[in-house]
């Protein structure tokens, strides 16, 4: 796993600069540059060239006893800040991180895990409309990881309010996402890797509080139906140069709303094969399902009594896509390709639209 992981990663990090402080610290930058040519089909192209750029920004100290803190700050879109967090990594009690924006922490650090040589299927060029688990991942969160049991970790992640926004030093949320109330995710990973070969499994699940505005202002923490949950599972089996695995993803908003999402669920597995310690193939396939709520209030309450009011329900609908990868490092340089193939990316029922790409990455890693 670890070796087909690092094929599709490695350049994406290198060494720019390491700066030592008076206090023992020190100040790691590392940066990228990937420049892209993608090709869509159904889909008017223009301009087909792409690039990203990004630096990150990682501190390091150690306090007495040997614990050590870091702090890192990445922005991987040319000048843009994108997500930061404060790790406290502890000689026994586990490692404390406090994150924001970086969508990795509870169960969002699982959305789709899946053995592949470059991105996820879902994640190459065609824009979707999946929708993943991601807990308190994508709220500024705390999270707790413990020290290993056995070959088993325990993550607890937690945002007093999931509302999806990021706060500035001295800041607070407001009334964004006002529905939204305190979220908590509980993870469980069980890593038994050996020298050739390993399993891991990984299983978690979210719960966040709703509650309408005034009920918030009041102090009513729960008024609608339930709380909004969310769960996946996976396995992943590696043999050798051989990574094969698994997992599902299921949603439940529990929205009032009509004609609105209301559950999604994912599969996704993939195969990758790690020709040798440069170059990586692999073929993953990804299914989304989206339910809505009733298309009106009647259907609601008259459900049982027409077969007319039955069929204003909104159907479920499905997304299929599957994709090819190759990926080879040279050094510093990686060269990335992907065709990618969607079925259905709008979930759309009436008027499904296939959609294909194919996408060429180069990659500098300084």
């Amino acid at each position: 796993m670890n070796k087909i992981t690092k094929v599709g990663l490695s350049a994406l990090c290198g060494s720019l600069a390491s700066i030592a402080t008076t206090n023992a610290g020190t100040l790691d930058v590392t940066g990228s540059a990937t420049a892209t040519w993608t090709s869509l089909s159904n889909t008017v192209t223009g301009n087909p060239i792409g690039m990203n750029t990004g630096l990150t920004f990682k501190g390091n100290g150690e306090l007495d006893g040997g614990q050590t803190f870091s702090v890192t700050i990445a922005q991987t879109d040319k000048a843009t800040w994108s997500s930061s967090n404060i790790t406290l990594n502890t000689n026994s009690l586990g490692t404390f991180i406090l994150s924001s924006a970086e969508g990795g922490q509870g169960i969002g650090g699982y959305d789709d895990n899946m053995p592949r040589a470059w991105e996820e299927v879902w994640d190459t060029g065609i824009a979707t409309n999946a929708n993943f688990q991601k807990g308190v991942g994508s709220s500024t969160n705390v999270s707790w990881t413990s020290p290993k049991v056995g070959a088993a970790t325990f993550q607890i992640a937690w945002a007093p309010d999931n509302d999806g926004v990021q706060n500035a030093n001295k800041g607070v949320s407001g009334s964004a996402n006002d529905q939204m109330g305190q979220g908590v995710d509980i993870v469980m990973d069980i890593d038994m890797q050996a020298d050739m070969g390993g399993v891991q499994f990984f299983l978690g699940g979210s719960r966040t509080e709703l509650a309408t505005a005034a009920d918030k202002a009041a102090g009513r923490a729960r008024a609608l139906s339930g709380d909004h949950e969310e769960a996946v599972a996976g396995l992943i089996l590696t043999l050798g140069p051989v990574e094969f695995g698994g997992q599902i993803s299921a949603e439940r908003l529990r929205t009032r709303k009509i004609n609105t999402p209301e559950y999604y669920a994912n599969s996704s597995w993939g195969l990758a094969f790690n020709v040798n310690d440069d170059l990586s193939i692999s073929y993953s396939e990804a299914r989304h399902l989206q339910t809505k709520t009733h298309k009106d209030a009647n259907s609601q309450t008259n459900e049982l009594n027409s077969i007319a009011v039955i069929n204003e329900y909104t159907p479920k609908s499905w997304m299929r896509g599957d994709s090819i990868q190759v990926a080879y490092t040279i050094g510093g340089v990686g060269l990335k390709y992907a065709q990618t193939k969607y079925d259905n990316t709008g979930f759309s029922f009436d008027a499904k639209v296939p959609k294909e790409a194919r996408v060429l990455a180069v990659s500098l890693a300084f």
